[in-house]
């Protein structure tokens, strides 16, 4: 068994970055909402493995005849998700508290996140459309010179 000779600073970043994680943990649980934290990350994890894994895995399998646009039609979804994951607290309502923390009233998150998502699905269009339209070109460009090409070949060396 051969065994892999890592640079001496993997190990620092390794340590370095449980350092952090336990600190924050730490600083998470030390809060007297503890066993709320606990379940929470436990329930977030359950919730993902036994329902949005197989829930991602229906939606790319019913997504498969889109073919070659398939990525255009999954980098924007997947961006919007995962600002619906991140900000879904205050997407489906921020909490009485918000204002007595922050002082201003709460935005629309609601709204806001709609409005990104659109947009994000928007320009993948665009994308999508300008490289068609690239595709297109190129390939008339071609059938051309093809044409001009094919030509030239049928005519006798000594008309060249």
């Amino acid at each position: 068994m051969a065994v892999a000779e890592e640079s001496p600073w993997q190990l620092v970043l390794l340590v370095a970055s449980f350092a952090v994680t336990a600190y924050a943990g730490v600083r998470l649980l030390d809060d007297d909402d503890a066993l709320a934290v606990a379940v929470w990350l436990v329930g977030a994890a359950l919730l993902h493995d036994l329902v949005l894994v197989p829930l991602y895995s229906l939606v790319d399998r019913a997504l498969r005849p889109a073919g070659r646009y398939l990525n255009h039609l999954r980098i924007p979804a997947l961006l919007s998700g995962l600002l619906l994951l991140v900000w879904f607290p205050l997407i489906t309502g921020p909490p009485a508290r918000y204002e007595r923390t922050t002082g201003h009233p709460p935005p629309d998150y609601a709204v806001r996140w709609l409005l990104v998502t659109a947009a994000l699905f928007a320009a993948s269009g665009l994308w999508l459309l300008a490289r068609t339209r690239g595709r297109t070109r190129v390939r008339t460009r071609r059938g051309q010179g093809q044409g001009r090409r094919s030509a030239t070949n049928e005519r006798s060396p000594t008309d060249h």
